[in-house]
C-alpha cells in the first residue's frame, strides 16, 4: 500500500528550493517539513536533496521522484475540481461553431435544449463551413465532420455519419439500377463540391470520379434534384434519411458503401475543461448517439 505521507512537503521543497519557503507555503513549521522529508528518504532508501546552510538542491533521484509526484498531485487537484464542478450551475458565455447544414439540423436543436436546461448561459452559435481558428477567435468548441486534419486541438468523437448513394424510383425506372461501381459511368451523377465519390471495394477505400449535368454546393438542392429524377447523388445520412424512409429515394450500391466517418467536437487543449463545456460535450454526445 503506497503512502501519501511526505509527498506534499517534498514537492513544496523541490519547487521552492527551501525548507523554510516550503513550510510557509504549506502553513506548517520548518521542523515538520524536515521530519517528513527525512521519513520519506528513509522509506524510499534514497537521498532526495543535498542540504547546506545556504541552499537546498534536488538530487537526480529526487528529480525523477518529483516528476512523478507532480503529475500525481496535479491529477488529484483535477479530480477535486471535477467533483466540485458537479455542484456548479453552468453560466456565462459559451462560444461554439458548427458546419451550416449539420448545425441547423442536428446541433442547433440540441444547443437549444441545453439552454432550456441551463438558462443562465449566454450561447453564441456560429454556423459556417469555414475552419475558424478556435484560439484566435475565442471559441470554446467546434463541431467538425469527417476526417480530421492534424491539429493541436483536443478531439472527442460524438457520433458517426454514413454516406448514401441514392436515386429516385423514377430515375431508376428510366435509366436502370447500377449494381457495380463500373456501371456509374453510364449514369448521371449529380455532384457537390468534391468531384469524386467515396466507396470501399474488397476492404480497400476507393474514390471514383463521377460526371453529370449538375454541380451544386448545396446538399438540399441535390436532394431536390435527385427527387425530381435528374440523377444519382451521394450524400451523408442527415440529408437523405427521411427521403429514403419515405421511399422517395432508393439507396444504391450498399455493398460498396464506405465506412462511417466521425462527427467530432474539437476544443483547445486544456487540462481543466470548464463545467459548461464538459456538460455540453456530454449533452451533444448523448443527443447525437
Amino acid at each position: 500500500m503506497y503512502s501519501w505521507e511526505g509527498v506534499s512537503e517534498f514537492v513544496a521543497v523541490a519547487e521552492a528550493a527551501s525548507f523554510t519557503a516550503a513550510a510557509n507555503r504549506l502553513g506548517i513549521s520548518t521542523a515538520q517539513v524536515s521530519r517528513q522529508i527525512r521519513a520519506l528518504e528513509t522509506r524510499l532508501a534514497v537521498k532526495l536533496f543535498y542540504r547546506t546552510t545556504r541552499k537546498v538542491t534536488i538530487t537526480d533521484a529526487g528529480q525523477i521522484y518529483y516528476n512523478h509526484c507532480r503529475q500525481v498531485l496535479d491529477g488529484l487537484a483535477e479530480a477535486e475540481r471535477a467533483v466540485s464542478d458537479l455542484q456548479k450551475t453552468p453560466k456565462g458565455r459559451l462560444n461554439l461553431t458548427a458546419p451550416v447544414t449539420y448545425g441547423e439540423s442536428r446541433i442547433a436543436p440540441l444547443v437549444n435544449d441545453f439552454i432550456v436546461r441551463y438558462p443562465e448561459l449566454e450561447v453564441n452559435l456560429t454556423l459556417t463551413n469555414q475552419m475558424l481558428d478556435l484560439v484566435a477567435e475565442s471559441y470554446d468548441l467546434a463541431i467538425r465532420l469527417g476526417e480530421l486534419e492534424d491539429s493541436s486541438m483536443m478531439a472527442k468523437r460524438l457520433a458517426s455519419r454514413t454516406h448514401y448513394v441514392c436515386a429516385s424510383p423514377g430515375y431508376l425506372s428510366i435509366h436502370g439500377t447500377p449494381h457495380t461501381l463500373s456501371e456509374l459511368e453510364q449514369h448521371i451523377c449529380l455532384q457537390g463540391t468534391v468531384g469524386y465519390w467515396r466507396f470501399q471495394e474488397e476492404g480497400k477505400p476507393r474514390h471514383i470520379r463521377v460526371t453529370g449535368n449538375l454541380r451544386c454546393n448545396s446538399g438540399w438542392a441535390l436532394v431536390d434534384a435527385a427527387g425530381k429524377g435528374l440523377g444519382i447523388i451521394q450524400l451523408p445520412d442527415y440529408y437523405v434519411q427521411d427521403e429514403i424512409r419515405a421511399q422517395r429515394l432508393v439507396p444504391l450500391l450498399d455493398a460498396y458503401r464506405a465506412p462511417d466517418d466521425g462527427i467530432w467536437a474539437l476544443y483547445p487543449q486544456n487540462r481543466h475543461l470548464s463545467p459548461k463545456v464538459r456538460l455540453l460535450l456530454d449533452h451533444l454526445g448523448q443527443g447525437l448517439s
